[in-house]
């Protein structure tokens, strides 16, 4: 043997007075970060991150409780009590029954979103799951579990103590010094590598503008993690078996033709529904014109619209403007019948006049009938004055 890595098992870290189960701490941090990686890519494609979340949670709690209850299912022996049933943060639980149960309680989900969305946020559930497992490798390190058969590989742990999930190896007792491979720790490295793999092509992508195609991440982990899990499994020697076979290894016949199946039919398919920028031109609108989710700016929300820019007059808006100038002056002429309706309202009003005006013409006439009345009268009167006889002068005599 060349070298071996020294293994003490943690399953508790203390933190003050506090105890922290490190296996229990490992899978929520899984699942946090799992949730918020896949959450946040998905609101990129119109997809709020509310819904993100809240379906990558509920299909992070089904892959639990599923895979608890099948390796429950498959390790009766270590089952002594109904506690042992949930004491997940001790240790235990199954890939396979995880995988279905969380397929079982997302495919509903997945429903609502259209095709081109689906894949997309299906890339960045890939993408979570694979960082949330290999942290969840950590905690199953952590407790002594998934040991594989002896061995002096260069990766091969040897261990130096501690309380162990597994205390033997197959059929031989552990014991101190013993080498052997650990497949926690190998899955620990193969899926962070594919971690790597996938945050470096969305990042490739995204500096050219675009966004990785939909259904690559899908295909990836699941022929990559297929073909991994199924290698990893003909070490281990402490799982039940069927045929020859773990559950994780049947469920990786499965995988690895459905990624394929992914990657050279439905990603073709799927592209043609993305534009150059690499979302959806599916993309669904509500009907106040606003987007699903931003895809540019995390820290808007809340933030109330700008306003638009004003809009620019088209080239013809002269000529709308002389029709709609026409259009105000021949709105400002009265119609004939608005005309005539004036003109018999105005009548009543000539027609009250008109006596007023004959009685004042009738009293002027009056009045110079009675002036002229007078002039003759003192004519009269005069002429009569001149016309008496002169008085006879006194001494005379008639003859």
């Amino acid at each position: 043997m060349i070298a071996a890595i020294p293994y003490t098992t943690f399953p508790e870290i203390n933190v003050g007075p506090l105890t922290l189960r490190v296996f229990g701490l490992m899978v929520a941090a899984g699942v946090l970060v799992g949730a918020r990686l896949g959450g946040s890519y998905g609101e990129r494609f119109g997809v709020l991150r509310e819904d993100s979340y809240r379906t990558g949670t509920l299909m992070v709690l089904a892959g639990i409780i599923g895979s608890r209850l099948t390796w429950v299912a498959t390790h009766t022996d270590q089952v002594k009590n109904p506690v042992d049933v949930i004491a997940i943060w001790q240790g235990g639980i199954q890939f396979s029954g995880g995988f279905i149960a969380a397929l079982a309680v997302g495919y509903p989900m997945f429903r609502k979103w259209t095709k081109a969305q689906r894949w997309n946020v299906l890339n960045g559930y890939a993408w979570g799951l694979t960082a949330g497992i290999a942290l969840g490798r950590v905690g199953c390190y952590s407790v002594g579990e998934h040991f594989g058969r002896q061995s002096d590989f260069f990766l091969a742990t040897r261990y130096d103590g501690g309380k162990v999930r597994e205390p033997t190896l197959g059929d031989v007792q552990l014991v101190k010094g013993m080498t052997f491979h650990n497949t926690s720790l190998y899955e620990m490295i193969t899926l962070g590598a594919l971690f790597v793999v996938m945050t470096g092509m969305i990042l490739w992508a995204r500096r050219k503008g675009t966004e990785v195609k939909p259904g690559t991440l899908v295909a990836l982990f699941m022929v990559y993690g297929g073909i991994e899990r199924f290698l990893l499994d003909t070490l281990r020697v402490n799982d039940e078996r069927l045929l020859h076979m773990t559950g994780a290894q049947w469920m990786s016949l499965v995988m690895v033709p459905y990624g394929i199946w992914v990657w050279l039919k439905v990603r073709p398919e799927v592209s043609k529904l993305v534009g150059p920028n690499g979302l959806p031109l599916d993309l669904p609108v509500p009907e106040d014109g606003s987007l699903l989710a931003s895809t540019e700016d995390d820290s808007s929300d809340g933030e109330e619209p700008e306003a638009p820019d004003e809009l620019e007059a088209p080239e013809d808006s002269d000529e709308d403007a002389e029709v709609g100038a026409e259009e105000s002056e021949d709105a400002e002429e009265p119609e004939p019948a608005e005309a005539e309706a004036d003109v018999e309202d105005e009548q009543p009003e000539d027609e009250e006049a008109e006596p007023v005006a004959a009685e004042v013409e009738a009293e002027e006439a009056d009045i110079e009938g009675s002036e002229a009345s007078e002039d003759t009268v003192d004519g009269t009167d005069e002429d009569e004055k001149d016309a008496e006889p002169e008085p006879v002068e006194s001494g005379s005599e008639p003859a």
